[in-house]
């Protein structure tokens, strides 16, 4: 395993503490995490602990908004065909799936359209463009991508077809000329708030649409699809975000649709406390199965279904092909760390690049991610699909591999993305070249702090500090996420209570007290296997760092550790 570097956050002003903590009536630990997040007062943490609608930014704010409500409204009024032009993964499903029902709910003709990831590729495409002009369509609204499409909409202008644009990624030099084009981050936009998902500006088109006739609280019916995008998509749940996920969680938790009742059963998840990292680590990835493995067009159809029949068939059918993910993830998984051991050094390379034409490319993104955690590098996992390389690249906290492949552009066919994750592709015969390459831009540009893996601590504690009411304010500081993470705390020479023992693949389970204090915690650490051989029970004390989160067992909900690393003492 990779030694982490443990790193205790500078401590906040100790007078504003004991003055945040005493106007809260909360311990001075919790005051500090509040202050960490820019939460100074008692008003600002009124808002922070009750975000609420109204804090929302108008969504004219956004540069092109009065242009693609006029062209949506006028659409609806004269009865175009519109079409709904999705991704394949969570972001873009759901966003896919909000807008078909507001348009729907509103009498619109409209349909959806999601690419084949394994013989399109992302995005728009001429194929598409041509296909959707024979169907008739009038009007194309992106969603989750189309901001890179220039020459794909050149193609629907020359055929007719109007454009709107709903993206949150990076446009390239050039903006595409549509009808309208609302991305945040676009030169010149001066919209506030420049992180939202791709789900979170169709609500925005939504809200500014409703607005306009008379419909201002039906986009609200959707926030729970915004919610699973966002937490899906890995927005940072800060300012807009928070809301809207919060907001989406409260109604998928109170009151699911089909779809999502019918998934959280296949995933054996209990209703009424979903939260944003079980969405990322439990419905994502089976949302995003389909898309990987075929059709995301099943994804689209779960999410707008009101049958709970149908919305059961298709949730296990979702699961069906999360099984067979995971089977074609470990294989692939395995191969790639053969490929590692033979063809990268791991002393001197800071960037991993793979190539494999069999490999499945619907998976590749996940094992890229996965070499990421096993040996804090970027990775870029290829694989053959039509006689050129293609695939993704994954980075590691903090380093843009955006910007890193930019610097290898004339290698380059074609890539697209953001700071911490991209497609390309690639000539396979410029695939030598773009590792060295890309090799050179990693030791140039990559800071000591990015090539080894650091642990930024909160808050030191003693576990006698963890009382229900700590708890119940802790609790609050949700939805988590980047941006606003589940505090990490460190407590050093800790006892273990029961001998260590492994479960599923290489987690490590235990439980902890501490100055012999009667107060027992339960603790797992996901992956944390490797050290079991060297704790003994009767000679050792630790030094943990780890989150605390709930689980329910016997109708009761009880503290866990969820563990993020160790350290062994002798006692």
């Amino acid at each position: 395993m990779l030694k982490k570097l443990w790193k205790l956050k500078e401590q906040e002003d100790e007078k504003s503490v004991l003055s945040l903590a005493d106007s809260l009536n909360i311990s001075n630990v919790l005051a500090s995490l509040l202050i960490q997040r820019r939460v100074t007062n008692f008003f600002e943490a009124k808002a922070y602990f009750r975000p609420t609608l109204e804090t929302l930014y108008d969504p004219f704010l956004m540069n092109g908004m009065h242009e693609a409500t006029q062209r949506v409204i006028h659409a609806l009024t004269s009865n175009e065909k519109i079409c709904v032009y999705g991704d394949y993964d969570v972001d873009g499903t759901c966003s896919a799936a909000l807008m078909y029902l507001f348009l729907k709910e509103l009498g619109a003709n409209v349909q959806t359209y999601i690419p084949n990831r394994l013989t399109e590729g992302y995005g728009m495409s001429i194929q598409s463009v041509d296909y959707l002009k024979e169907q008739g369509t009038n009007l194309i609204i992106t969603v989750d991508c189309g901001i890179t499409a220039v020459d794909e909409i050149d193609h629907a202008n020359s055929l007719n077809i109007d454009t709107i644009i709903c993206d949150h990624h990076q446009p390239k030099d050039k903006i595409p000329n549509a009808y309208a084009v609302l991305d945040p981050i676009k030169p010149g936009d001066t919209y506030p708030f420049k992180h939202l998902s791709g789900a979170g500006v169709a609500f925005k088109l939504a809200r500014a649409v409703g607005e306009r006739i008379g419909k201002k609280e039906l986009p609200f019916k959707y926030l729970d699809l915004v919610a699973l995008a966002g937490a899906a998509d890995i927005v940072p749940l800060v300012d807009e975000n928070r809301v809207l996920v919060r907001e989406g969680l409260e109604l998928i938790n109170t009151n699911p649709r089909p779809g999502i009742a019918a998934l959280m059963k296949c995933a054996r998840m209990e209703t009424g406390n979903l939260t944003a990292g079980q969405i990322v680590f439990t419905i994502a990835p089976r949302v995003n199965a389909v898309g990987r493995l075929g059709d995301a067009n099943r994804a689209v159809e779960l999410f707008t279904t009101d049958d709970p029949q149908r919305a059961t068939e298709l949730a296990q059918v979702l699961e069906g092909e999360n099984i067979e993910r995971r089977k074609i993830d470990e294989m692939t998984f395995s191969h790639a760390m053969q490929l590692v051991e033979l063809h990268v050094n791991i002393d001197t390379d800071l960037g991993i690049v793979l190539h494999d034409d069999n490999w499945h490319p619907g998976v590749i993104g996940i094992v890229a991610s996965r070499l990421v955690e096993r040996f804090h590098k970027p990775a870029v996992m290829l694989t053959t699909i039509d006689g050129v390389a293609k695939g993704s690249a994954r980075s590691v906290s903090g380093f843009n591999i955006y910007e890193a492949l930019q610097g290898c552009d004339d290698l380059l066919l074609q890539f697209g993305g953001h700071e911490a994750a991209a497609g390309l592709a690639i000539e396979i015969e410029n695939i030598e070249k773009f590792r060295e390459r890309l090799n050179v831009i990693l030791k140039q540009n990559m800071k000591q702090s990015d090539i080894h893996p650091e642990i930024h601590i909160d808050a030191k504690i003693s576990l006698s500090e963890i009382s229900p009411k700590f708890i119940r304010v802790l609790d609050q500081f949700a939805p988590f996420g980047p941006g606003n993470m589940r505090p990490l705390f460190l407590s050093e020479n800790v006892a273990i209570v029961n001998p260590p023992r492994l479960v599923g693949t290489n987690h490590l389970v235990t439980s902890f007290r501490q100055n012999g204090n009667e107060k027992i915690f339960d603790a797992i650490g996901f992956n944390l296997g490797a050290y079991i051989t060297d704790i003994d029970k009767e000679k050792n004390l630790v030094d943990i760092v780890y989150t605390i989160e709930s689980v329910q067992k016997d109708g009761k909900t009880y503290p866990q550790l969820r563990l993020r690393d160790l350290q062994i003492k002798s006692n």
